[in-house]
């Protein structure tokens, strides 16, 4: 990341373990240690639902814009909090208050806004809002928490 809050792909890649198809940020900006994040997200044509949701009008889901800014906040509390990937899992915990404004769809750039409205350790609460055109996409109140990941069974 450079100093001007800007954090590319690779190192949203190294700070997040989503992976193609589930991986819905392509860069940030604006990033500020415990306060703010700008998450961006391209939607192409190529996307893997827009066959199935829906075949003649594509639409991205919903719940997919959510997990966006999900793992926008989780971007956001990676680098705030310096967690490792290795053996650390930021997980989603809650979610409230959310509204859907203006579908999603191919071509557009989503552009979450996601503010922390609350942290405690390893926990962080957030408020997003999701932009398309500078209108208003998607709102939502959520919580994530870093996790220490099980080891699995020999």
């Amino acid at each position: 990341m450079s100093d001007d809050g800007k954090i590319d792909y690779a190192e949203v890649m190294r700070r997040l373990p989503h992976r193609y198809p589930f991986l819905l940020i392509d860069k940030a900006e604006d990033f500020v240690a415990n306060t703010s994040i700008v998450g961006i997200k391209n939607v192409s044509h190529n996307e893997p639902f827009f066959p199935g949701h829906f075949p003649i009008d594509p639409v991205m889901p919903g719940v997919l814009i959510v997990e966006a800014m999900a793992q926008t906040g989780a971007l956001l509390m990676s680098k705030t909090l310096d967690v490792s990937v290795e053996g650390k899992v930021i997980m989603f915990m809650s979610i409230d208050g959310v509204r859907f404004r203006k579908p999603a769809r191919p071509g557009d750039q989503l552009r979450m806004e996601v503010k922390v409205t609350k942290a405690r350790g390893d926990a962080f609460k957030f408020r997003g809002e999701t932009f398309i055109d500078g209108k208003l996409a998607a709102e939502a109140e959520f919580m994530a928490m870093v996790v220490t990941v099980a080891e699995p069974a020999a």
